[in-house]
């Protein structure tokens, strides 16, 4: 956004320190400058269901939202961006077999990647696979798809790579 003009400090996001980029913490830095009657627009993206019908779906929880309705602040969604599910070759799929017990760490910022992931090879035992997640949530689907090693993260790179050496 800086780079499209918007000066900085009419940029919302959560604390640098914050424990994790999400909703709540956003709405901890923006729920004293809304108010009734405000309008406030949210950019999200959709996730593509079926390739045969192009139907396309909102993701993503509607907490902000809701809680953004229950001041009185008007609402609407814009559609940015379309999430799809990937398409693995023979060539991937190998990777992906051998990656599931090498001891590479998986990085994971999103559930639905690995929602996608475990769709797409659902015969891999994820027993001896390391992962690490960037929110507690993600961490949660890791653990519910059998990852043997999860390890919850903030996002920021640093934190990240601290992570990744720590597990190796």
């Amino acid at each position: 956004m800086l780079a499209a003009g918007i000066p900085a400090n009419l940029i919302d996001a959560p604390a640098s320190d914050a424990a994790q980029f999400d909703s709540e913490a956003l709405w901890e830095r923006v729920r004293s400058q809304v108010k009734a009657g405000d309008h406030v627009l949210i950019v999200r993206g959709t996730t593509q269901q079926s390739s045969a019908d192009n139907q396309a779906l909102m993701n993503g929880r509607p907490w902000l939202a809701d809680q953004l309705s229950a001041m009185g602040v008007r609402v609407d969604t814009v559609v940015s961006y379309q999430r799809r599910a990937p398409v693995f070759n023979s060539e991937q799929m190998v990777w992906i077999e051998a990656a599931r017990r090498d001891g590479s760490v998986w990085l994971f910022s999103s559930s639905e990647a690995i929602e996608n992931l475990c769709h797409r090879v659902p015969q891999i035992d994820w027993s001896s696979a390391k992962a690490i997640a960037t929110h507690p949530r993600i961490a949660q689907a890791a653990r519910r798809a059998g990852f043997g090693v999860v390890c919850e993260s903030r996002p920021l790179l640093s934190d990240v790579v601290t992570s990744i050496e720590s597990m190796l």
